[in-house]
């Protein structure tokens, strides 16, 4: 094959689970979109070595002192991007040896950006990795031979092998971009390994905001004890799991039909049904203020994922705006318009939708 010498490079933006969420985790229904407030960038470049770059920042190997390298673990973690690109040229590599797709010898290095906060419930990690796996799919010529709907499931098994919590629905939002209708029955995960995902009109939302907060918990943890005791069987966990995969169901009629007051109260049921499950101390103080934040000017609120930020609706237009960004303000909280991104998928993803 002739040597490639072009640069790839892919941006994939950050989520907000709009409605259903956790649910996907359980077999249930949610709404996400593709959050163009924010995103990561991952280029490809054709090189003699395959060589994964540290980032300067987020990959921090020098220090000024060892109170510089104590405190930038304790605010960031020990994890950069590094681990997620060597996870899904992992992942990517094996799933196309099992396909029999063939992969040509040439190399590449691979950098990252990101501009999504931390820890905000807002899938940086697997923003990463998508605009990777893009990336891959260019540089070896393959885009047409893996399926849109599979390679969700590609970007969630990279963040498995690093032992990061979560679902599928970020991975689709952020694959498909726009606004997605997410159908995870068990049936359909059993029989083809992944959800019927359903794009939606972008126009049909509302002005949207969302509230973060700079230091915010970590929203891989919160899963946990819900986890277990759905699969213990536990009636109140399962019901109420189900009664959130529903407000989805209602979500995507009242988004059709623009029944924004229906919407509202939908994003407040969700929030409460959650709060009832995981409990307060699970969700963390600072998350919960979020939200209340917004319902004492009349707003709807909810978790953007397990906590970190926040997805706004203000029901009663520009002057209750008004009143949740200065709320936000004397809180210490950012508050945003949220930019709602079109979906991504170009001529050669959409040939591969649904195809056997």
């Amino acid at each position: 094959m002739a040597k490639q010498s072009t640069v790839i490079e892919h941006k994939s933006y950050a989520r907000v689970g709009l409605l259903g969420n956790p649910s996907d985790v359980y077999f249930g229904n949610t709404i996400s979109f593709s959050l163009g407030n924010f995103w990561a960038s991952v280029r490809l470049e054709p090189s003699i070595d395959l060589v994964i770059v540290p980032h300067p920042s987020h990959d921090l190997v020098q220090f000024s002192s060892i109170s510089h390298l104590v405190n930038r673990l304790q605010n960031e973690g020990y994890y950069g991007g590094v681990r997620l690109l060597m996870a899904i040229v992992k992942i990517f590599h094996n799933y196309c040896k099992e396909s029999n797709i063939t992969l040509h010898d040439g190399n590449f290095t691979l950098s990252y950006d990101t501009n999504i906060p931390r820890q905000t419930g807002l899938s940086g990690s697997s923003a990463i990795v998508s605009a990777a796996l893009s990336c891959l799919l260019d540089f070896y010529k393959v885009r047409h031979l893996i399926k849109v709907e599979v390679r969700p499931n590609l970007v969630l098994n990279a963040e498995k092998e690093l032992g990061i919590v979560a679902g599928l629905q970020d991975r689709v939002a952020q694959v498909y971009g726009g606004v997605v209708y997410m159908d995870f029955g068990k049936n359909h995960m059993d029989e083809l390994g992944h959800g019927i995902y359903t794009p939606m009109d972008v126009d049909l939302l509302p002005p949207l905001y969302l509230i973060y907060a700079e230091n915010p918990s970590d929203s891989g943890k919160v899963h946990s004890t819900v986890r277990q005791r759905w699969l213990d069987g536990d009636k109140f966990i399962r019901s109420t799991i189900e009664e959130v995969a529903n407000i989805a169901v209602e979500g995507r009629k009242a988004l059709l039909e623009k029944d924004y007051n229906k919407l509202a109260a939908l994003m407040n049921h969700n929030f409460d049904l959650r709060r009832r499950m995981f409990g307060d101390d699970a969700l963390g103080a600072m998350n919960i203020e979020m939200v209340e934040i917004a319902r004492k000017v009349g707003a709807a609120s909810k978790f953007t994922g397990s906590g970190g930020a926040v997805v706004v609706f203000c029901p009663d237009g520009t002057s209750q705006v008004k009143q949740l960004e200065d709320a936000c303000h004397s809180a210490g909280f950012t508050c945003q318009p949220i930019k709602v991104m079109s979906s991504f998928l170009n001529e050669t993803d959409l040939q591969t939708l649904g195809s056997k």
